[in-house]
Order: structure tokens, then sequence, then C-alpha cells
């Protein structure tokens, strides 16, 4: 029976269904080139379920209204001591509720449907990047071999070297008269030697001395013999020289 006057609602596919479909349309696996109609697909599909939740939404707030006004009409029918009234009120309203919960599990099916196709269609983005990224590791290590990284590094320590040779030429002083320091050596020995021997030859300057005394020096009272030898021995020094 329907009690809405209208034609009900086909429910949407299973969620094993859909997940299956997304396989087919490419999503998960399939070719390259159907990768990007299969991702505008889900995409429709997912508006699709979610609409439908929409809908659904729509027809338990319907529902839930009907059964309020049902109580009401029980409510009324056993006022009225029509206790029959009142049954079949109640009837549709357990009738209303048992579609109320259908609703529910519906709506928890399309949810589900939705974050299934949503996490498939995320699942292929990722692999889809991740083979970009693998492939052009693989051209990149293609391109680049051991063999171009030892080259290379090979002309790095030439092209260093060279720019360290470069370096010390242009910080070496630049000066014309710069001569080897042992032969410099040589020559200051050589002329320190030169006056050392001039020094040694040259005549000695004479001397302005005082006059050697021609007097006796003078006698010492109390002096003893010894003291007496003494000054005679230098009287006598005194008077050759």
């Amino acid at each position: 029976m329907n009690w809405f006057g209208k034609k009900k609602t086909s429910t949407a596919p299973s969620a094993i269904s859909a997940t299956s479909n997304v396989r087919k349309n490419g999503v998960v696996g399939g070719s390259s080139s159907d990768h990007g109609s299969a991702i505008k697909s889900t995409a429709n599909t997912v508006v699709s379920l979610r609409e439908n939740i929409a809908t659904q939404e729509k027809r338990e707030a319907h529902l839930e209204k009907q059964i309020e006004q049902l109580v009401a009409e029980a409510k009324a029918k056993m006022a009225k001591k029509d206790k029959k009234g009142a049954l079949f009120a109640l009837k549709r309203k357990k009738l209303y509720e048992a579609e109320i919960d259908k609703i529910a599990n519906i709506k928890m099916t399309l949810e589900t449907q939705v974050m299934n196709l949503e996490s498939a269609a995320q699942n292929a983005e990722t692999m889809k990047a991740m083979k970009t990224g693998t492939a052009q590791m693989k051209k990149i290590r293609q391109e680049t071999n051991i063999d171009q990284v030892d080259d290379l590094m090979d002309e790095m320590k030439e092209e260093m070297e060279m720019a360290d040779e470069i370096s010390n030429a242009l910080a070496q002083p630049v000066d014309p008269l710069m001569t080897d320091e042992d032969d410099l050596l040589a020559e200051l020995e050589e002329l320190e030697a030169e006056d050392v021997t001039e020094q040694l030859l040259a005549p000695m300057k004479k001397m302005d001395l005082p006059d050697v005394p021609n007097t006796a020096l003078p006698s010492i009272k109390n002096a003893t013999k010894e003291e007496e030898e003494e000054l005679k021995q230098l009287e006598a020094e005194l008077a050759g020289l």
C-alpha cells in the first residue's frame, strides 16, 4: 500500500556493487586514459548519492509529521470513546515508524557508499601521484648514473685545486729586488767579517793618561815590614811605566 500518494523512491545500489562499478570504471586500477573520466564519474555518483540522502531526509521528516498527526488523532478518538478508530491510528503510526527505520538504514547505506567512493577516489589519486613520482625518479636515475656523478666530482676537485693555485699565485708579493734570503745572509756575514778585520788592523789611538808620579810614595806611619815591602814594589812598578 502506498501511503503518500506517489511512487516510492527506489533505493540506491549497495556499497559492494558501487565499489565494483568503481573498479570497472578505472578509479582503482584500470588504464591511465580512463582515469580522468573515472574520477569525473565518481564525483557525479557522489553528488547523486548525496541528493538521494537529502531526499530520504525529507521523506523522514514528512513521516515524522504524519506520526505526530496520528498520535493526536488517536488521542482524539480515545476522547470520543472511539477505541477502534484510535487503534487504527496507532497501527498506521507503527507502519510509519517502521518506514522511518527503513529510511535510517537506507541513509546509512548511502553514507557508506559515499564514504567508500570518496576513499576509492582518494586512493586512486594517491596511487596516480605515487606512480608519477616513481616514473620521474626512474627518469632522473637514468639521466644521472654513477659514472656521471664520479666525473662531476672529479671535475669539481680539479676546479677547486686550480682555484687554490690561482689564489696562492695572486697572494705572492711582487718585489723585483727580492733575492734569495740565504745569499743575503752570506753577504751580511762577509760584511761583518770585513768590519772585524778592519778593526783589528787599525792602529790604536793614543790614550791621554796622567803622568806617572816621580816622587816617592808617602810613608805609612806604624806600617809593618810587609806593608813597607809592598810599597817598595809598587814604587818600582810605577817607575817602570
